[in-house]
């Protein structure tokens, strides 16, 4: 199996020509056949053939030596094709020593504290000579040159190249290259490199440059994909410490390439939303129908072009752009999860779509007295009128009728409570209470107060963005819960698929037809209806269905506010269910899933669905690959006008209760900040 041929054709001869293979097959193919480089290996005289000088390889005073060629890292590319990481040729700056190696430690040390000035001079920059290196390297590999100024840009190359100075050399080398610069950074990961330039004595086989190695992302998990195998370079040099041959006696071999899910332009859609109307945050894209990730962006973010050199900055910045937040993050969803219970009572049989319940601004459970965000009485509502107007108190009712396991037993189904399974390292897995672990870790039971919290998506619940996008791809495709799949397949250079990763079911939930309906026309009545709380979201010519959520983590006087918006479009046939996240500022009040979050995806859709294609209804299929009609059964009259939009406000602040003894960062994030890995020389 091969993917089609367009994919090479723009992965592998782009117009800048940036992958290793080009450089293989020109640069070394060049050295291979004699002839004479403007740059390269240790270049002191045009390299003759190696036919000629093969007997040089016998003489008492030729030496030969081989070296490793590092392969080019393998692409990572959209489900298009456009390349999301490749590789680029770079150049550092090597010094080579005069003929004869007779110098002293002060003829070294001038020579190159002179050449460093000039240098600096065609640099436009400040070169500082590392003594002891330079002094190291003469000693141990003179007739090699000593790298005095690493990863010139490519500017600079041309600066060098056009000073044309004796002794000069440009060192070519792979450079893994993020073409996108931020874009999906905390998918790809970064890479660092595998210690620094050799000294002392050479030894065979030693690196010509050091390789790099995945760090984190996809970059860390398929890095033995990606990586290929290595070359090896011969090189002679004659008895005056001249190169008398060079030769490529095998080439190295690229590595595989690593073929996502994700769509370029709607990743680019997600970033550019959070960019800019949230500090930090995170949205997550997913076709309903397969479980693919189309688009998973978490802000801030970092450019990995730049990873080692901004380190220290990333790792200082107080909005913790090194965390992804998408998914190794976990917040309580708030209202959203009104969904899933009503799916459980819906679904279970508990709850009928006709079943009605006041809408008080308070509702007592013992000594507790629990408050509604709206102050005054909503009326007699049914389970769609309770979603669209995000009543409390009706769901702390609905709560108590249900209790807890069937609640709990639904979330599990949707995937919380439990890694996704996607390859990234360091996944959160959230967490669904339990009234074992009430007992076991608080003395309590999950009911009463505790249940009613539950009900509303507060106290322990607490979910990541990609599970909270994955639960509403199961409630978009009418029921079936796929393995979340970041990556499609695993390719050779020729296209060959050598690991093929196919959509898989993992289980189906059977959910009514008077539930789904009662369940979607909820979601719509949220972003269209007249009380609904995310108007930000509407648009007008898609449907879209979705719920909102407001909820505070932490305490007083550093306690912030979660605010979510999740669900799905198109309502009648959805082809993308999404989750999207805004996290405000310590003891910011006025943050909201309606007017934070919501607009963030109105902003993505109206782009995304300009493509009249994307914006079609697809319904989903069944286990025998049959289409579904998605039911749309409104217990009451489809409203028709907007009122003005209304700012949902959880009044029912619950702070986190940590399960066991970590701290904040690790309990919100997955790891503390010791657990990242600081990159290396």
């Amino acid at each position: 199996m091969r993917l089609l041929p367009p994919f090479f054709a723009r992965v592998f001869v782009g117009r800048e020509r940036v992958l290793g293979v080009v450089f293989l097959a020109g640069f070394w193919a060049a050295q291979a056949q004699g002839q004479a480089p403007t740059e390269g290996f240790a270049s002191d005289a045009a390299p003759k053939k190696a036919s000629v000088q093969a007997s040089l390889e016998t003489q008492r005073s030729a030496r030969t030596w081989f070296f490793s060629i590092p392969p080019p890292r393998g692409i990572i590319c959209d489900r298009n094709g456009l390349p999301l990481a490749n590789v680029r040729v770079g150049a550092h700056l090597g010094l080579s020593f005069p003929r004869p190696l007779q110098w002293g430690d002060g003829q070294v040390l001038e020579y190159v504290r002179s050449e460093a000035a000039e240098i600096s001079k065609v640099l436009g920059r400040s070169i500082t000579v590392n003594a002891e290196s330079a002094l190291r390297h003469y000693r141990g590999r003179p007739l090699l040159p000593w790298i005095c100024v690493q990863n010139l840009s490519p500017e600079e190359e041309g600066k060098i190249r056009a000073a044309k100075r004796e002794g000069w050399l440009l060192q070519p080398y792979y450079v893994r290259n993020y073409p996108n610069g931020f874009l999906a950074s905390h998918v790809l990961g970064y890479v660092g490199r595998m210690g620094g330039f050799r000294e002392g004595a050479v030894e065979n086989n030693e690196s010509l440059w050091p390789d790099v190695e995945g760090r984190d992302g996809i970059e860390k998990t398929f890095d033995a994909q990606l990586r290929g195998e290595s070359g090896q370079l011969n090189v002679t040099y004659n008895g005056e410490g001249m190169k008398a041959s060079e030769q490529v006696s095998i080439r190295p071999m690229p590595g595989k390439h690593v073929v996502t899910t994700l769509d370029l332009e709607l990743q680019r859609l997600c970033e550019k939303a959070l960019a800019s109307k949230a500090k930090r945050g995170a949205i997550v894209m997913m076709d309903p129908q397969t479980g693919d990730i189309l688009a998973m962006a978490s802000w801030p973010c970092y450019n990995p072009n730049r990873f080692e050199v901004e380190y220290n900055a990333l790792n200082g910045n107080p909005n913790q752009p090194l965390i992804p937040r998408a998914f190794r993050a976990a917040y309580h969803p708030g209202s959203t999860f009104k969904c899933f219970v009503g799916l459980a009572g819906l679904s279970s049989g508990k709850l009928t779509p006709e079943e009605e319940y006041e809408g008080p601004p308070t509702f007592r459970i013992g000594n507790d007295e629990k408050k509604n965000w709206k102050k005054e009485h909503v009326g007699i509502l049914n389970f769609a009128q309770a979603l669209e107007q995000s009543c409390n108190t009706w769901f702390y009712q609905v709560g108590l009728k249900l209790g807890a396991e069937v609640i709990v037993d639904y979330a599990n189904q949707l995937g919380m409570g439990e890694r996704t399974g996607i390859p990234l390292p360091d996944e959160a897995s959230g967490f669904i209470p339990t009234d074992e672990y009430m007992r076991r870790v608080k003395k309590e039971r999950l009911n009463g107060g505790n249940l009613a919290n539950l009900a509303i998506g507060q106290g322990d619940t607490e979910v990541t963005p990609l599970q909270m996008a994955q639960a509403m791809s199961v409630i978009a495709n009418g029921g079936v819960l796929y393995q979340a799949r970041l990556v499609r397949q695993i390719q050779d250079v020729t296209g060959e698929v050598v690991n093929g990763y196919p959509v898989r079911e993992r289980r189906r939930i059977e959910i009514p037809p008077e539930a789904m309906g009662a369940l979607r026309q909820g979601m719509v009545w949220v972003v269209n209806g007249s009380k609904g709380t995310a108007h930000a979201a509407r648009l007008d010519k898609v449907t879209v269905a979705g719920k909102t959520g407001t909820a505070q983590w932490g305490k007083k006087p550093n306690e912030r506010t979660a605010a979510w918006f999740a669900g799905f479009a198109p309502a009648e046939g959805p082809r993308v269910a999404f989750a999207a996240l805004y996290e405000g500022e310590a003891n910011d009040n006025d943050v909201h899933g309606g007017t934070n979050a919501a607009p963030m995806i109105g902003m993505v859709l109206r782009e995304y669905f300009k493509d009249a294609e994307k914006a079609k209804p697809v319904k989903p299929r069944d286990a025998e690959g049959r289409e579904i009609d998605l039911p749309m059964t409104p217990p009451v009259a489809v409203k028709a006008e907007l009122a003005e939009p209304v700012a949902e406000k959880e009044e029912e602040r619950v702070p986190a209760q940590p399960t066991k003894k970590v701290s904040f960062f690790k309990r919100l994030f997955g790891r503390a900040p010791k657990d990242l890995q600081v990159p290396t020389e």
